[in-house]
C-alpha cells in the first residue's frame, strides 16, 4: 500500500484523471457474452476489453502493481508479451486476480480467458519453438556423487556428511547447476573422500586403526523390535551395516544410554543383550540386577545423595566395562546388530512423564528398560591384515597379474574401464596415458600392484570430467541457434534425472552406439530405469523428499510437554510412511492424483496407533486400509507434511497455507515483508485466543491482508490436524477448532476433506504443478515462461493416461526442453560460448 501512496503524489492529478477515467470505462462494459464465452468465439478484442474491465485499474503503466502493467500489451501480438501473459495466466487458472473487494469475471470467464490465453501462447511457441538453454558446466550434488561413487566401485556407504552442503535455488531443489558452487573447498573435500572410499573399495587398509561410532538418538523408542533387520523376539538395539576394509580383527563395543549425570539406565534388574554378526550370536550380556552397596534414594541420583562407593562405580561405567568383544571378520559389507532379548516387564515407583525435552532428567530411570547407545567397530588390528575378496575389489579387478611384467597392461585395462564410466564417454589415449602415469606413481609410493590402482581411482574421483557434466554447443552453431544433445549427453542427463547417478553399462555402451537418437529405444531405456529400484529410491530420495520438505524433519522440534506422545520413534515411522506412499505409486505407476486421495498408507504398530488404525502390530511397515477417509488420506494428511508445517508447540495456517500454494497448488505467494511481528501471545490470566482470532488481527494490516486473505483460510482446512499429524477437535488453548476455509472467487470448504476434494476436482491443476516441480528437477533449471507451453503439452497427454507417473516423466524426457537446448547468443561481439569454454576450463584447473 505504500508504494501505491508514493506513485499517488508523485502523479497527481494527471495520474487522478487516468484512473478515474479507467474505472469510468470499465464500468461501462458489460460482462463476456455468451457468445463471446463460447472458446471458439473468444478472440483478442474480447480479451483486450476484459483486461480494460477488470485489470488495469492496478496495473497500468503510472502504477504498475507488483511490477505488472497490462496497459500496453497488444494481445493480438501474444508472442511479443509472452513473459508477462504467462503470469496473468497463472494467476488466473488461481482465481486469485482481482484481489478480494474488486469486481470479478464469473467461474466460466475465468476459464474462457484462461484457455484462450493458454491456445494463443503455446501456438506462439510453436511458431518459434525456445526449450531454453542447458546450463553448460553442472556439478554433482553429494546425493549423485554419493550414488554414482557407490555405483561405480560397488560399495554402499554414505559419504555425504563429509562434503559440503548443496545450496538450494529459491529453496525448491539442491540439484540446480547455477546454484551449485565449485570452489576449491570443494575440491579439497572430494579428493579428501575419494582416497578414503577407494582404499576402501581396493582393500587396502587404514594406515592405523579406525574407529566408528554408530549412535541412536537420544529419545528414540526402544521398547519393541526395532527393525525388520533384528531378530523376532528383540527389543531396542541398533542394527548397522559397516564395511571392513580388510580381512583382520576388529573390536565391536556397546555403549549403553546414561542420564545426564552419566548414571546408566535400567541397572535394577537384569537384561539380556545379544551381539550379532550378519545374523549370527557372538555374544549373549546379561547387564544388571546385582548392583553392589547401597543405591541412592530413587530419584535423588548426583544431587548430594550419593550411594555407596561401590554402588556408584557399578552405576557410572562397571555395568558395561565389559560389553566389548574381538572377532575375525573378511572384508567387505557385514551387518552388525545389539538387540535385547524382549522381556515384559510392568513399570514400579511413581509415574512419570515421558522425557522429551533437551536434556535427560535426573532420575537413572533404575527399574525401567535399557536402552542401547551406540556401537563402536574398531579395526583392523593385526599385522597380518589380507585383502580378501569383497565385492568391490571383484567389481575393480577385472584382472590381476601374476607377475610383474603383466601388471602394465592388466593396469591399463583396469583404469581405462573405470574411467569411462565414471566419465561417461569414450576414453582417449591422453586420459589413458595419464592414468597410467598415476598408477605408476602410486605402485612406486605403495609398493603394491594395489595401491596403484588405488591412486589411479583416486584420481578419477577428483576429476572434472567425473565431477562435473559438461555441455557445449557445436561448433559453427548461429546465436540463438537449437541444437539436440548428443547420445552421451543425453545418457548422462537422463541417468542424473532417474537415477541421480551416473549412466550404467547398458545405457553407456547404447550412447556410444549412437542408438539414443532412436526414440523407440531411448523410450525404452526410460522405461527401464523408472521401473528399476534405482529409479524408484532416487525419484522418493532426492525429487519427493525435497518437494515434500520432508528433509526438514531432522529439524523439527516440538514442545513434549504439550504433546508427549511426540519421540523420534514418530518422526521416523513420519519420513517413512511418506517415502513407501510416494514410492508405491511409483512402482505400480498409479495416477499422480493417487497423492490426494488415497484410501491407504503404510504404518507400523507405533504410527498405526497414532492414526486410530487397529489390528496392527510390531514394527513392520505395511500396507493398511484407513478406517475414515474424511479425516485421513493422501499426502494432505501425512503427519510428516503437517509436522514440518507446525511451530514446536502450535499449528500455523500460515506454514500450512503457503506449503499448499507452494507445493500443491502452484501459485506461491510473494515473500514476506521485512520485520513482520509475531503473533500477540495471551497475557497471564487471559484467556488463550484461537489461531484463527489472532491471524484476524494480523490482516488487518493492509500489507499483511494482500497475501494472508489467501493463505490463511487454506491453512484453516487442516486445522482439525495437530502439530503432529493427530486428528482433533479442539485446538492447543482448549479451543473448539474451527476448520471453515476458502479460496478466491468464492471457493467455500469445511475442512480436510472439502479441501480435498475441490483439488480433485481439479485433477489437471496438481498435475500441472507436479509436472512444473519435477521439470525443474529434471532439467537442473529454473523452469521459465517459455517452459510453460511444454509443460501444458504434457499434462494435456498425461490426462489421456489418467495423468500416470510414466506418462508425466517419459512427456519430460522427451520434451525439447530436455533433450535440446537453445545455443549462445551473441553479446557485444562475443559469445557466450567462449565464457562457458573458459568456466569449464577453470573447473578443470582446480
Amino acid at each position: 500500500m505504500k508504494p501505491i501512496r508514493k506513485n499517488w503524489v508523485r502523479s497527481g492529478l494527471a495520474f487522478s484523471g487516468l484512473v478515474v477515467a479507467l474505472l469510468t470505462i470499465s464500468n461501462s462494459i458489460p460482462p463476456i457474452s455468451q457468445k463471446a464465452a463460447a472458446q471458439d468465439q473468444f478472440n483478442a478484442a474480447d480479451m483486450q476489453r476484459v483486461v480494460n474491465q477488470y485489470c488495469l485499474a492496478c496495473h497500468n503503466d503510472a502504477l504498475a502493481t507488483s511490477g505488472l502493467s497490462l496497459q500496453t500489451v497488444d494481445f493480438t501480438k501474444i508472442a511479443n508479451h509472452a513473459e508477462t501473459l504467462e503470469k496473468v495466466v497463472k494467476k488466473l487458472r488461481a482465481h486469485m486476480m482481482p484481489p478480494a473487494g474488486m469486481p470479478r469475471p464469473d467461474f466460466d470467464s475465468y476459464r474462457v480467458m484462461a484457455e484462450w490465453l493458454e491456445n494463443e501462447l503455446d501456438d506462439a511457441w510453436t511458431a518459434n519453438p525456445n526449450p531454453g538453454r542447458v546450463t553448460p558446466v553442472h556439478r554433482m550434488n553429494r546425493y549423485e556423487y554419493n550414488n554414482s561413487i557407490n555405483g561405480l566401485l560397488g560399495l554402499d556407504v554414505d559419504v555425504m556428511e563429509m562434503l559440503p552442503g548443496d545450496p538450494t535455488a529459491d529453496g525448491s531443489f539442491d540439484n540446480i547447476a547455477s546454484a551449485l558452487p565449485f570452489s576449491t573447498a570443494h575440491m579439497e573435500r572430494y579428493m579428501s573422500v575419494a582416497r578414503q572410499v577407494t582404499r576402501l573399495a581396493t582393500g587396502l587398509p587404514p594406515l592405523s586403526p579406525v574407529v566408528s561410532t554408530y549412535e541412536i538418538p537420544l529419545y528414540m523408542s526402544q521398547d519393541w523390535r526395532q527393525t525388520e533387520d533384528m531378530p523376532f523376539g528383540s527389543r531396542g538395539g541398533i542394527s548397522v551395516t559397516h564395511n571392513f576394509p580388510v580381512d583382520g580383527e576388529y573390536t565391536l563395543k556397546i555403549d549403553l544410554e546414561t542420564n545426564y549425570q552419566d548414571y546408566i539406565k535400567g541397572l535394577g534388574w537384569a537384561q539380556i543383550l545379544d551381539l550379532r554378526l550378519d545374523g549370527r550370536l557372538l555374544e549373549r550380556f546379561t547387564i544388571g540386577g546385582d548392583a553392589p552397596g547401597t543405591p541412592t534414594p530413587l530419584s535423588f541420583s548426583g544431587t548430594g545423595e550419593p550411594g555407596s562407593v561401590d554402588w556408584e562405580q557399578y552405576m557410572l561405567y562397571q555395568a558395561t566395562e565389559d560389553l566389548e568383544i574381538t572377532v575375525p571378520v573378511t572384508s567387505g559389507p557385514h551387518s552388525i546388530t545389539a538387540s535385547y532379548v524382549r522381556q515384559q516387564v510392568i513399570e514400579e515407583e511413581i509415574p512419570q512423564p515421558r522425557q522429551g525435552g533437551r536434556l535427560p532428567a535426573n532420575s537413572e530411570a533404575y527399574l525401567t528398560y535399557q536402552k542401547v547407545h551406540s556401537i563402536e567397530v574398531g579395526g583392523p588390528y593385526t599385522n597380518n591384515a589380507s585383502f580378501g575378496e569383497s565385492p568391490s575389489r571383484q567389481l575393480i579387478f577385472s584382472c590381476y597379474p601374476e607377475q610383474l611384467t603383466e601388471e602394465a597392461a592388466c593396469a591399463e585395462e583396469i583404469v581405462s574401464r573405470m574411467a569411462r564410466r565414471a566419465y561417461r564417454r569414450a576414453i582417449t589415449d591422453a586420459d589413458t596415458n595419464l592414468l597410467v602415469e598415476f598408477f605408476n606413481r602410486g605402485r612406486e609410493q605403495g609398493g603394491s600392484f594395489d595401491a596403484g590402482i588405488q591412486f589411479a581411482l583416486e584420481f578419477i574421483l577428483s576429476d572434472p570430467d567425473f565431477l562435473i557434466r559438461s555441455y557445449q554447443a557445436p561448433e559453427n552453431l548461429a546465436a540463438g541457434e537449437i541444437f539436440e544433445l548428443n547420445d552421451l549427453e543425453l545418457a548422462s542427463r537422463l541417468s542424473f534425472f532417474l537415477w541421480s547417478s551416473a549412466p550404467d553399462e547398458e545405457l553407456l555402451e547404447l550412447a556410444e552406439a549412437g542408438n539414443l537418437s532412436n526414440s523407440q529405444v531411448y523410450e525404452q531405456q526410460a522405461h527401464r530405469m523408472l521401473d528399476d529400484e534405482r529409479g524408484i529410491n532416487a525419484l522418493v530420495e532426492d525429487f519427493a523428499a525435497q518437494w515434500l520438505n520432508l528433509r526438514r524433519l531432522e529439524e523439527v522440534n516440538i514442545n513434549t510437554v504439550l504433546f508427549p506422545q511426540y519421540d523420534v520413534s514418530l518422526m521416523e515411522a513420519f519420513e517413512t510412511e511418506t517415502e513407501m506412499f510416494v514410492g508405491e505409486t511409483l512402482k505400480t505407476d498409479a495416477s499422480v492424483i493417487e497423492l490426494l486421495n488415497a484410501d491407504y498408507t503404510f504404518v507400523n504398530e507405533r504410527l498405526a496407533r497414532h492414526y486410530g488404525v487397529e489390528d496392527v502390530y510390531g514394527s513392520r511397515f505395511r500396507k493398511a486400509a484407513l478406517p475414515n477417509t474424511t479425516q485421513r488420506g493422501g499426502i494432505l494428511a501425512h503427519g510428516a507434511l503437517l509436522t514440518v508445517t507446525s511451530y514446536p508447540g502450535r499449528t500455523s495456517p500460515v506454514l500450512r497455507g503457503k506449503w499448499l500454494l507452494d507445493n500443491l497448488l502452484g501459485t506461491p505467494p510473494p515473500p514476506p515483508p521485512p520485520n513482520v511481528p509475531i503473533l500477540p501471545e495471551a497475557e497471564a490470566g487471559e484467556i488463550p485466543a484461537s489461531i484463527r482470532e489472532r491471524l484476524a488481527q494480523h490482516r488487518e494490516d493492509p500489507v499483511c491482508a494482500s497475501c494472508h486473505v489467501v493463505i490463511d483460510p487454506l491453512g484453516f482446512a487442516l486445522e482439525n490436524f495437530d502439530v503432529i499429524g493427530a486428528w482433533r477437535e479442539f485446538d492447543e488453548a482448549g479451543n473448539p477448532v474451527d476448520p471453515n476455509g476458502n479460496y478466491p472467487g468464492g471457493v467455500e470448504f469445511a475442512g480436510f476433506s472439502d479441501l480435498r476434494d475441490w483439488m480433485m476436482d481439479r485433477p489437471d491443476r496438481f498435475a500441472h504443478t507436479l509436472t512444473e516441480k519435477l521439470m525443474t528437477y529434471a532439467l537442473g533449471r529454473r523452469v521459465e515462461y517459455y517452459d510453460q507451453p511444454i509443460i501444458r503439452e504434457i499434462v494435456r497427454n498425461s490426462a489421456e493416461q489418467n495423468y500416470s507417473w510414466s506418462s508425466i516423466v517419459l512427456g519430460i524426457v522427451s520434451s525439447p526442453a530436455f533433450k535440446s537446448s537453445m545455443g549462445p547468443v551473441q553479446v557485444a561481439g562475443n559469445e557466450e560460448n567462449n565464457g562457458e569454454a573458459e568456466t569449464i576450463a577453470a573447473a578443470t584447473r582446480l
